[in-house]
């Protein structure tokens, strides 16, 4: 199991921001890559990366398995994460959640039959004054959203 070489070399460059004797500092970056590329973080993906930034297996681990960014299991093309925090939740978070649910038909942690959509449930994302929000795929954010907001975004995602 190995990455694509544009992936490593997106890795190479973020290894290149840090001393060469510290560049276990890039995992993050380097999980999001390997996640990019496979969609997930399988076992062998996970130690492929470990043995890649010359670090301890278990390390790479602690690391992925502490963020809610990173996933270990398969999810769907377009995981959508709901921030459901208080700030959001009083702007109507819970709401749009429920209309989600209803619209794909699966709760928080499942997968469409499909494939194609992964719901889940996030913690504050920092922008706060722009509830309810989510983010798809962890790279871009949606705000304001709406039962109308949320059907243009799933029809754009199809």
């Amino acid at each position: 199991m190995s990455l694509s070489a544009e992936s490593l070399a997106l890795v190479d460059k973020e290894i290149a921001k840090y001393p060469a004797e510290q560049k276990q500092s890039a995992v993050m970056a380097a999980l999001r890559i390997a996640q990019v590329e496979k969609g997930w973080l399988s076992n062998e993906t996970i130690e492929f990366v470990a043995r890649y930034l010359g670090m301890p297996t278990i390390a790479v681990y602690e690391v992925a398995t502490f963020y809610n960014m990173y996933e270990l299991e398969p999810c769907g093309r377009h995981k959508i994460t709901v921030c459901t925090n208080l700030p959001c939740q009083l702007q109507g978070a819970d709401t749009v959640a429920d209309y989600l649910k209803r619209k794909l038909g699966i709760e928080f942690g499942e997968t469409t039959a499909d494939g194609r959509f992964t719901l889940k449930e996030g913690e504050c994302f920092g922008t706060c004054g722009s509830g309810p929000l989510c983010l798809h795929n962890n790279h871009k954010m949606h705000t304001h959203l709406s039962p109308e907001t949320v059907d243009k975004l799933l029809d754009e995602l199809k």
